[in-house]
This record gives C-alpha cells, structure tokens and sequence, in this order.
C-alpha cells in the first residue's frame, strides 16, 4: 500500500510540474523585439551571491535578470521596474542591492520601485496586485521560474506576461531544475489547497514610472 501511495505521490508531482512548464509559454518572450509593452517590470528576486563548497561566488542567475531588466527599460518595453525581494534583516538586502546594480546599468532610479517582502514568489506576485495596483505587467526571471510565478499569478486573478533571462547550462543549473519541481508543488498546495496568503500585505503604493509624475 505505502508503495503505491508513494507511486501516486511521484506521478502527482511529475504531473504538476508537466503542467507549470508547458502551460505558459505562450506568455514567455526571450525576444526583446517580440515582447510587448507593459509599464512596470517585475523583477524576481534572488541573492547577489551564492555559498558553494565553502566559497562565495556569483551568482549568475542573479546577473542575468539584472541585464534582462535593464534592457527592457532600455528598449522602451517598460517604463518602470519593481524589484521585489527578501529584506529580512538588516544585513540582508536584495532589493536594495537590485536597485544598486540597474542604476549602475543604466536604469534611472526614480523608475525603479522596491518591494522589501518579496520573502517568495508568492509574496512577489500577489504584493504586486494587492500592495502595487499591478495586473497586467512583465515579470522578469529565468524561464523555470517564469512558468511558476505566471501559474500563481493566473490562479490569482492575474495576467501578466514574462521575459525570459538567460538560464544556466551547467551542474548547478541541473540541481536548480531539480528544486524546481518540489517548489511547483508548493505553488500548487499555496494556490488551490491551502489558499496561502503572503507573509505581509500593507496599504497601496503608488509606483513610479517614466512619463508619468
């Protein structure tokens, strides 16, 4: 009995994760000149800097949505970027530190806008709409994780699209996918089981954006 719980239990994950990485990609562009316009960006957020075998490193992924940010700002695509990450203590920052490294590519910042709660991707998308007045915008991420924040933005009455940062092609990339699919299984018991609401919501935030004051 416990074989076949386990067995259900397997394909009911492969199923979910089926379903996150093939129901969306429409709303995937990784094409700057396909892509079309929206007035904010939501940037997902990750550390700068990542622990591996006991050194501090790079974290690429972090980089490359930095670039994709900045170059649909850039190609006029949006007008305005909100940066949504984990501030849980004083010497933890991502969105200040998203903030830093898109001025230093060329992003203004008094287009840029910060969501210091962003403690997931849950938090993230429904803090866009409930705390930033977003429904229609352009998330920014890898694409694995595009598919999981378009699934909860569309079960929470969204319809944003997104654009694609590159990925990576390498061991860690591989141990990243693999997490993946258990966090598309907790997107899928947040959003139709346990109705998982984020951490903190607060009063509307009027956000900035170019050609409006």
């Amino acid at each position: 009995m416990s074989s076949i719980l386990l067995i259900a239990f397997l394909v009911l994950i492969i199923s979910i994760d089926w379903y996150i990485g093939n129901q969306f990609n429409q709303s995937i562009y990784s094409d700057i000149n396909q892509i079309p316009r929206k007035k904010i960006a939501l940037v997902l957020g990750t550390s700068k800097y990542v622990n591996q075998s006991e050194r501090t490193r790079y974290n690429a992924y972090y980089a490359y949505r930095m670039k994709a940010a900045a170059k649909l700002y850039q190609a006029k695509k949006v007008d305005g970027i909100l940066v949504s990450g984990d501030n849980s203590t004083e010497f933890y920052d991502e969105p200040s530190q998203m903030t830093e490294d898109l001025i230093k590519l060329g992003v203004p910042a008094q287009y840029i806008n910060q969501d210091y709660a962003g403690f997931r991707t849950l938090d993230s998308i429904v803090r866009a709409k409930e705390i930033s007045g977003l429904e229609s915008y352009t998330i920014v991420s890898q694409k694995f994780h595009c598919q999981r924040a378009l699934y909860i933005a569309k079960a929470k009455g969204q319809n944003p699209i997104a654009f694609s940062a590159s990925d990576i092609q390498s061991f860690a990339g591989i141990r990243t996918r693999l997490r993946e699919v258990f966090a598309r299984f907790k997107a899928f018991l947040d959003c139709k089981i346990l109705k998982t609401n984020p951490k903190f919501l607060g009063k509307p935030e009027t956000l900035h954006y170019r050609g409006h004051s």
